[in-house]
């Protein structure tokens, strides 16, 4: 008996996928404009930022895995780094939520050539993040739902997309880790 020979009822996720976009789209852009907690000193807060690249590279490499598990028709595989990167993707998601209810904002440093580089990359970053939650949600829910032409579609979009936000999360915290 194989997967499609199995008794299947296709669940409607619209309503969850709006709710958590919403929800953690809102949580961030809250935080970006809070002060911080007054003298936290439980430990160094800036051991976050390091652990948010950590997580993207973690999601970016995951995310390559499972296109070139895809590419090679390993659905079982690729279902299997998706999974990976969004658990990297949430820790990620905790660990940023904690820098930036405790910690004030950096502002960053540089000037000239590299100022301009780092807010378009910041700004890009911030931007299609926003997009990716939705996007990523959708693209999971379609797979469990087996609508695998409407899923490839969406694919098309979500993968580079939460490609370069992960790539951008780690550019985003070497550039600005010389002003933590």
């Amino acid at each position: 008996m194989n997967e499609t020979d199995k008794p299947f009822k296709k669940r409607h996720y619209k309503p969850w996928i709006i709710t958590l976009s919403i929800i953690l789209i809102s949580a961030v852009g809250l935080l970006a404009g809070m002060p911080g907690a007054e003298d936290f000193d439980a430990f160094d807060l800036t051991i976050l930022p390091l652990l948010n690249a950590i997580f993207n590279s973690f999601t970016f490499v995951f995310l390559i895995c499972a296109l070139v598990a895809i590419l090679n028709k390993k659905y079982k595989v690729h279902s299997r780094f998706i999974y990976a990167a969004f658990v990297t993707t949430f820790l990620f998601l905790l660990s940023y939520v904690t820098y930036h209810a405790l910690a004030p904002s950096t502002p960053f440093g540089g000037e000239g050539a590299i100022a301009a580089l780092y807010y378009f990359i910041l700004i890009t970053h911030i931007v299609l993040a926003a997009a990716i939650v939705p996007l990523a949600l959708t693209s999971v829910a379609r797979a469990w739902n087996r609508e695998y032409e409407r899923h490839k579609k969406i694919v098309h979009w979500t993968m580079p997309i939460w490609l370069y936000v992960s790539i951008t999360g780690v550019l985003v915290y070497v550039l600005i880790s010389p002003y933590y």
